[in-house]
């Protein structure tokens, strides 16, 4: 006659389990970007000039970045990048430059993909 062991003789099993491990949920964040580029050019070198002098005064902090001091004159470009900093587009028109292409690039992406990237450009229309 075949009996079992007494349950205390046999192997300890490890119980089973009710619970599901967890999975992680996949990341899917999206990462997006956008920058704005204005090209403008200058077209009245001594508007610009005047009116970078003006703002170097104004805002002498942001006047140092591209390099202006007391004993350093700005240049021309660096009086346009002063007024490009301080004013939009439409402003920068009265100060002697004109905006000739607005583009704006999208990025956007996940760490388990490629980028989707989107540009688009415009020119203003003449005045």
């Amino acid at each position: 006659m075949n009996r079992l062991p007494h349950p205390s003789l046999l192997p300890a099993l490890p119980a089973p389990t009710t619970q599901i491990a967890a999975r992680r949920p996949l990341d899917l964040r999206v990462h997006a970007q956008r920058i704005q580029l204005d090209e403008l050019i200058v077209t009245d070198p001594r508007r610009v000039l005047a009116h970078a002098r003006t703002a170097a005064h104004a805002d002498p902090d942001t006047a140092a970045l591209v390099g202006y001091s007391t004993t350093t004159p700005l240049t021309l470009p660096a009086a346009a990048a002063l007024l490009c900093s301080l004013h939009n587009p439409d402003e920068l028109a009265d100060m002697g430059l004109h905006l000739v292409r607005h583009t704006t690039r999208v990025t956007a992406a996940t760490q388990h993909r490629d980028p989707v990237v989107l540009e688009l450009t415009d020119a203003p229309e003449d005045s």
